[in-house]
């Protein structure tokens, strides 16, 4: 039986979980901000009615926002997470066939049915989502990826479908018609405005494109893309993504940091988030690098920045063997008398742990995986953090390289000690 594609999106997600232990914001203006409470990086419906933009830092509209009275909080990525988790879970549960496309995404696929019932499915999805997590959520269904994306854009956009929408069976050609060529899957802002200078500007115009010519101009994607937006599936549920070929780690300082002693226990503290990513995907790796810089946006101040490098003499996921070789690079690339921004590390030459390739004059060293593993779950169990690495420092929540987060909500899932409290009257 021919299968449809599926898309879930978590509705304006930052805000939705803040929300979720704070109903008295629900129909108020909602903000949410990026690292060092930056720039916004999510907006509920009423802050979007504002004309709040994306991406606009936060010093610039500070004095509208606190005009109209809207909530600001700092990121809160232990509680989206959790969040995310719980709604993907109880997807999983309702669908056999599921894709987690990103911490508010997912894709599924189900058997071809009749609209109606299609609804039904959609609409039981939602409520018991919004049941059991409390997370409002909208769903698309379409014949490809791409229109799944499309269906589920108007599912959102449209009030009046109550949150789920399924692209007609046969010509999708007026609903594509109203659809900008850069609102589709894989087009963005770049490709949209060559497209536009092509007279190719809706996605029904995408559609009818010369394939020889989409080839040419927007490479095999975005033939692909056009044939998606025709009802030929390009894009399978699952596809393995590309092996992962680094992992970093870097924060901008809350305020400027000139010693050394701060920036190795920053870099530290990024190097126990690197490695426990690597342990999580049973990665090892076999080189590092470190980079040091200065804020360039502060012109009178005086500019550096660098980075060294090490290859490992044996692929490793230890937090303390890889902080103790940050040590080293760290020292030689720092210099006195200068305001740093930024430190981080790199982590490369990524090899599988369980096919890594001992090497046959290299000593044998016994490493210390058990401890790892046994401070991997006190961490999961219990929060992040709750053990680490001495050279973090022993107060790293007040140290001068933390990031600022003044309107950080608490991490009401994730931490004993942050649980809301219920009284009872």
């Amino acid at each position: 039986m021919p299968k449809l594609f599926a898309l879930l999106d978590c509705n304006n997600f930052y805000v939705s979980c803040e929300r979720l232990f704070r109903p008295a914001l629900e129909g108020r203006p909602v903000v949410v901000l990026s690292n060092n409470d930056g720039c916004i990086i999510a907006r509920s419906n009423e802050a979007k009615a504002l004309g709040i933009a994306m991406g606009e830092p936060f010093f610039k509209c500070r004095k509208f926002i606190e005009a109209h009275q809207v909530q600001v909080f700092s990121s809160n990525y232990a509680l989206y997470g959790d969040i995310s988790q719980r709604v993907m879970t109880v997807l999983g549960q309702l669908e056999p066939e599921v894709e987690v496309y990103s911490i508010d995404e997912a894709f599924f696929r189900l058997p071809q049915g009749r609209a109606e019932a299609l609804l039904a499915n959609g609409r039981h999805l939602r409520e018991t989502i919004k049941r059991q997590v409390g997370i409002p959520v909208s769903i698309g269904f379409g014949p490809t990826k791409t229109l799944a994306k499309i269906a589920n854009r108007i599912a959102k956009k449209q009030p009046e479908h109550g949150g789920v929408f399924v692209l007609p069976e046969g010509d999708c050609s007026p609903i594509l018609a109203g659809i900008a060529a850069g609102d589709v899957w894989g087009i963005g802002r770049q490709h949209s405005r060559k497209l536009a200078s092509w007279g190719i500007r809706t996605a029904l115009d995408l559609s009818k494109a010369d394939d020889a010519w989409l080839r040419k101009q927007l490479t095999i994607t975005g033939l692909r893309t056009a044939m998606e937006l025709r009802g030929v599936s390009c894009h399978l549920l699952g596809e393995s993504p590309a092996p992962r070929k680094s992992v970093t780690s870097s924060r901008s300082f809350g305020q400027p940091v000139s010693d050394l002693a701060g920036l190795r226990e920053a870099l530290s503290s990024y190097i126990g988030i690197a490695a426990e990513k690597l342990r999580a995907e049973g990665l090892k790796a076999g080189c590092l690098q470190v980079y040091l810089t200065t804020n360039r946006f502060r012109e009178k101040d005086p500019q550096y920045s660098g980075s060294q490098t090490a290859n490992l003499s044996a692929p490793t996921s230890s937090t303390t063997e890889l902080i103790g070789i940050a040590g080293g690079l760290l020292k030689r690339l720092y210099r006195p008398g200068f305001a740093y921004q930024k430190v981080g590390v790199i982590l490369l030459d990524l090899v599988a742990a369980s096919r890594m390739q001992p090497r046959l004059f290299a000593p044998v060293v016994k490493g210390d995986e058990k401890l790892m593993a046994a401070i991997d779950r006190i961490n999961s169990r219990w929060g992040r953090d709750t053990v680490q690495s001495a050279a973090v420092g022993l107060a790293p929540d007040g140290a001068a390289w933390k990031g600022r987060q003044s309107r950080k909500s608490p991490a009401y899932t994730t931490s004993w000690l942050e649980l809301p409290v219920v009284e009872a009257c």
